[in-house]
């Protein structure tokens, strides 16, 4: 693939996503205050908006690129050599019970390496974005992780997943806060990268999660001088993974405290 073919995918992403932004934020204020969620399983919403959002991405993505694959969480697809991966709301928790926290993540990936990575924090109106090898940028401003190094002082995300049972999530936490960290969970894994990316707070972690929520965080950290675990092993392209990202000062306590180690 050459240069200007993922220029212009990466063009494309980011266009595509304040497109799609506009749509979100529109149906998220129009929502009645009395709209009771659907939902796909515990704790697991659902809202019309979710498939609305990823059809237009799908629409955009295809008619530009015609050849690439596309898998999204709520319609699926297929994953070819060429794939774009998306969430079109990453936080349907926070959109359905109107808590304005959430999130469009699009990334394309290419013989299993992500290439692009765009998040789009909705209702703030910020457009994350990497290319591999150009660094990671924040509505046009370079961004880096916090390099913070001590325990102590950090600010942790540890996101929650129903497919596991408590247990594990809450040993991870007790042993984050037993480290001195401070723990927070905010509803959606995308932003919770997103911030590590920018030094908003100093590390993300989950059990389990899926790879649309993480793909295109996970570049704008790596690009951002932000340490990963290997989240595409193992097939974690289709079944997920266990994720970490952090500063890489942290790297090897959060491992320790996680349990969430470099190749999963």
């Amino acid at each position: 693939m050459t240069t200007d073919s993922l220029d212009m995918r990466f063009a494309a992403a980011c266009a595509i996503a304040r497109e799609a932004g506009v749509l979100a934020r529109k149906r998220f204020l129009e929502r009645p205050r009395s709209q009771r969620p659907d939902f796909k399983g515990p704790q697991d919403f659902l809202t019309a908006t979710d498939a609305e959002v990823e059809e237009l991405i799908r629409t955009r993505l295809s008619s530009l690129f015609p050849d690439d694959s596309f898998f999204g969480e709520e319609g699926g697809g297929s994953f070819e050599r060429d794939v774009w991966v998306v969430d079109p709301i990453d936080g349907t928790a926070n959109f359905a019970r109107g808590i304005p926290h959430f999130a469009i993540s699009i990334a394309f990936v290419r013989d299993s390496r992500v290439e692009i990575g765009v998040i789009y924090d909705v209702m703030q109106a910020e457009l994350y974005t990497a290319q591999r090898g150009r660094g990671a940028i924040l509505n046009g401003e370079p961004i880096r992780v916090s390099g913070l190094g001590d325990m102590k002082q950090a600010t942790v995300e540890a996101g929650w997943s129903s497919r596991l049972p408590p247990e594990p999530y809450i040993a991870a936490v007790d042993k984050l806060k037993t480290g001195g960290a401070n723990v927070r969970r905010a509803g959606s894994g995308t932003l919770g990268l997103a911030y590590v990316a920018d030094g908003r707070i100093d590390a993300y972690c989950e059990l389990h999660i899926n790879s649309w929520d993480v793909l295109a965080g996970l570049l704008i950290i790596e690009e951002a001088g932000g340490w990963t675990n290997n989240f595409l092993a193992k097939d974690g392209l289709r079944k997920g993974n266990p994720v970490l990202a952090c500063t890489p000062e942290l790297a090897e306590v959060l491992m320790q405290a996680t349990g969430i180690a470099k190749e999963p």
